[in-house]
C-alpha cells in the first residue's frame, strides 16, 4: 500500500517471495499415536476411500457435458454441474432473477407462495449458509418466474415462467448481513487502519509468512487472486500450506486462523495477461460472527464519485523487502478503462475483465503483498467489492494506476463456483458423518483392528 507519491520501482502486487520453514515433530512419546492414526487412516482408506476420492476428485476435475444436457433445468448433468451454475442473479435492490431451461433469461421470481424456507434454500444453492432478508418489489417486468407447489433441490426447476404476478410484486433476496462495519470509516489515504474498519479483510499466509490479500464473502468463502498460486512455485495450490487471518488490523497480533480446505483457481486465469485473476479459498469451518464485504448485483455500477478504497498489508516505501505489519488503506479514484486502455496509460492491455483505480498522478495505490485484496466502493451506505488486487506497473507511478479484476464481470463465476463446492462439500461431509458413526460403534465393541 502506497500513497503521496511514494513510489516502489519493484514489480507489483506480485506475491511475495515464498518462504520455507522448518517443522519438528513430536519426538518417541508420540509414536503409539501416531502408529494409531496410521492404522486407522489405513483402514478408513480401504472402507471408505474409494467413495471419497470420487467425491473428491469431481471437485478438481474438469468439467465434461454430455450432448443431451440442457442448461437451468434443475437437474444437473455436467460432471461439475455448470449446467446449473449461472442460473440465478440478482439485479437492482437484491431482486431475485432466475432463468430456466424454458426462458432462456433472467425473469424475476413473482412473491406470491414465496416463504422463508425457499429463501433458505435458494441461498444455500448459491453456498450461503442461509438467507437473511427478504421482501417484496414493485416491477413493469413482462414475464416471470413463479414458484411451484413443490420446491426442488434449486429455484430453477422449482418456478414456471408467467405472464402474470399478483400486483407485479417480486422477490428481493439478501443472502447475507454485508457491508456495514461496526466502525464508522472516516479515512484519509495511506492511514493505519482501525480495527473494526474493514472486518471482511483477511490475511493468507504461506507456510507462516504473509503473501497476499483477500476478503470475506461468505462464512465459508474468502476471495482472491489467482496469481497468488502459481504453479511453479512448489506447494503453493497445496491447501495445507495456508492459513487465512480474517478481520485483522495487525501483523504482530494475529487472530485464530482458518484453514483452507480448497483452492478454487478460475479455469480461465491468463498468467501472461493477468485475465480472470481472481479464485476462491473455501474454509474448513465457516466463519461466525465476522461481517463479510457485499457482492454487486448484475449491472451494478459505481462512479468515480463514489467512496472507493482498497486495503492491504504489503510494502509501503521504496525499497521495502516485506510486507507492512499494519493493516493499510487508501482512498482511490475509478478509472475508466477506455482512459486506462489509452495509449498513455496501458495501451490496450486492459480486458473487461480488469478495473483500473488509483491516481493518474500518481501517489496513492495498492502495491506489493497487497494481490488478492479488496477494491470496495459504497453505495447506499453499505461497501461493496468492486475489484479485486491483481497487477499494475511499479507503485504509485504517474499513468500507471493499479489494475483489480472486476468483480461485476465475474459474478456468475463466483456464483457458481461458491454453489458447486458447497454442495460438494455437502457430499462429503456426509460421507464423513456415516463414517465417524461407523468408527464410533466399531470402537465401542473393540473392533477396530
Amino acid at each position: 500500500m502506497t500513497d503521496e507519491n511514494e513510489q516502489i520501482p519493484s514489480q507489483r502486487r506480485q506475491a511475495l517471495s515464498y518462504k520455507s520453514k522448518r517443522c519438528c515433530y513430536g519426538g518417541s512419546s508420540g509414536t503409539v499415536v501416531v502408529v494409531v492414526l496410521v492404522v486407522i487412516a489405513i483402514w478408513l482408506g480401504v472402507r471408505y476411500g474409494p467413495s471419497l476420492w470420487a467425491l473428491s476428485k469431481r471437485e478438481t476435475a474438469t468439467d465434461t457435458c454430455p450432448p443431451s444436457s440442457v442448461d437451468c433445468d434443475g437437474k444437473r448433468d455436467c460432471s461439475q454441474g455448470s449446467d446449473e451454475s449461472h442460473c440465478v442473479r440478482f439485479g437492482t435492490a437484491n431482486e431475485l432473477q432466475v432463468m430456466t431451461s424454458k426462458s432462456r433469461l433472467f425473469f424475476p421470481v413473482c412473491a406470491q407462495d414465496w416463504n422463508k424456507n425457499i429463501a433458505d434454500q435458494t441461498c444455500q444453492q448459491l453456498g450461503f449458509r442461509q438467507s437473511h432478508i427478504y421482501g417484496v418489489l414493485q416491477t413493469n417486468s413482462p414475464s416471470f418466474q413463479s414458484v411451484n407447489s413443490q420446491f426442488t433441490n434449486t429455484i430453477q426447476g422449482s418456478v414456471n415462467i408467467s405472464t402474470s404476478c399478483p400486483g407485479q410484486q417480486t422477490v428481493s433476496l439478501n443472502c447475507s448481513k454485508c457491508g456495514k462495519p461496526p466502525v464508522s470509516t472516516r479515512i484519509i489515504g495511506g492511514n493505519a487502519a482501525v480495527d473494526g474498519q474493514w472486518p471482511w479483510q483477511a490475511s493468507l499466509h504461506f507456510q507462516g509468512y504473509h503473501t497476499c490479500g483477500g476478503t470475506l464473502l461468505t462464512q465459508d468463502f474468502i476471495i482472491t487472486a489467482a496469481h497468488c498460486f502459481p504453479k511453479g512455485t512448489p506447494g503453493s495450490q497445496l491447501p495445507s500450506n495456508w492459513k487465512v487471518y480474517i478481520g485483522l488490523v495487525s501483523q504482530l497480533h494475529l487472530p485464530s486462523p482458518y484453514f483452507v480446505k480448497q483452492i478454487i483457481l478460475h479455469e480461465n486465469y491468463d498468467p501472461v495477461t493477468k485475465n480472470n485473476d481472481i479464485a476462491l479459498l473455501k474454509l474448513n469451518k465457516q466463519a461466525s460472527n465476522i461481517q463479510p464485504i457485499c457482492l454487486p448485483v448484475f449491472g451494478q455500477t459505481f462512479s468515480p464519485a463514489q467512496q472507493c478504497y482498497t486495503t492491504g498489508f504489503g510494502v509501503t516505501r521504496q525499497g521495502a523487502d516485506s510486507s507492512s505489519t499494519s493493516l493499510m488503506e487508501v482512498k482511490v479514484d475509478l478509472i475508466d478503462s477506455s482512459v486506462c486502455n489509452s495509449l498513455t496509460v496501458y495501451d490496450r492491455q486492459i480486458t473487461e475483465n480488469m478495473q483500473c483505480a488509483g491516481d493518474l498522478m500518481g501517489g496513492k495505490d495498492s502495491c506489493q503483498g497487497d494481490s488478492g485484496g479488496p477494491l470496495v466502493c459504497k453505495a447506499d451506505d453499505q461497501w461493496f467489492l468492486t475489484g479485486v488486487t491483481s497487477w499494475g506497473d511499479g507503485c504509485g507511478k504517474k499513468n500507471r494506476p493499479g489494475v483489480y479484476s472486476n468483480v461485476g464481470r465475474l459474478l456468475m463465476w463466483i456464483y457458481g463456483k461458491m454453489q458447486l463446492f458447497s454442495q460438494n462439500f455437502l457430499k462429503i461431509k456426509t460421507a464423513l458423518l456415516k463414517t465417524n458413526s461407523f468408527l464410533s460403534e466399531k470402537v465401542k465393541v473393540g473392533r477396530i483392528f
